[in-house]
């Protein structure tokens, strides 16, 4: 079962309904059939979703591409082959380190899961912050979480501030604070023996043809293309990989 109290569940119609042509034929994309298979070596069983818009799916729909976030795909691709599999996501828009801290972490743990997917942080970096700071109150988040026994994924933040829709005035610090949180969040998640995916220097990160009308979030193609990249760092990731 999955909770998701930052969007509204997606009512899709089945996938040989839609018109699906643009994400199929995307290089960036990846087939939900195909990142089953190339997840379906993990060993997790339950699933924590963690964090702030990212992680709770904020987007615009996009013709051509299914309309679910990456977090919603990536709990479809281990679920696919995993009976008895659950995930929770408690990610909420708007929120701040310490927010997603206070609000999401002790429910988290409670959930038991042994694996968690993390976005936070970005919030924090629209305005200007203290980089000890940051890293102290990620670490808050973050440690927890792995000295309960869960891997711990955190996922990097696209590059809207080169994307030239921000603007020009605004553009270089935000790029500069959100460089700064991508190295933290990296370096923690290193340290604790997880992953960072490291979308935030993705080939299409600064593509403005990935983002949502507000000029902040994804779109759905934004959302299929990190999930593709959080796949394939997995893969080439996780040890013990069974053979194909």
């Amino acid at each position: 079962m999955t909770s998701k109290p930052g969007r509204a569940p997606v009512h899709e119609l089945p996938a040989d309904l839609l018109d699906l042509t643009a994400e199929s034929s995307d290089p960036y994309c990846m087939a939900p059939d195909a990142a089953a298979r190339l997840l379906r070596h993990l060993p997790w069983k339950r699933l924590a979703v963690v964090g702030d818009s990212v992680t709770a799916g904020v987007m615009d729909p996009l013709p051509g591409y299914r309309d679910r976030s990456f977090a919603d795909r990536f709990t479809d691709a281990l679920a696919a082959t995993r009976p008895g599999f659950a995930a929770v996501n408690l990610a909420t828009p708007h929120l701040l380190l310490d927010q997603i801290r206070d609000r999401q972490l002790a429910a988290a743990l409670q959930f038991q899961p042994d694996v968690v997917m993390v976005s936070a942080g970005g919030n924090d970096a629209f305005r200007s912050f203290d980089p000890e700071t940051l890293r102290a109150e990620l670490s808050a988040l973050l440690m927890p979480l792995a000295e309960s026994g869960a891997f711990v994924i955190t996922i990097g933040l696209f590059d809207v501030a080169r994307s030239g829709l921000v603007p020009p005035e605004h553009a270089d610090g935000m790029a500069r604070r959100f460089d700064e949180l991508d190295r933290i969040t990296a370096g923690l998640a290193r340290a604790l023996g997880g992953i960072h995916v490291d979308t935030h220097h993705h080939p299409l990160a600064a593509d403005p043809g990935i983002y949502a009308a507000d000029r902040i979030h994804a779109n759905a193609r934004g959302h299929a293309v990190a999930f593709a990249a959080i796949a394939t760092a997995l893969s080439n990731h996780a040890p013990n990989r069974a053979a194909d």
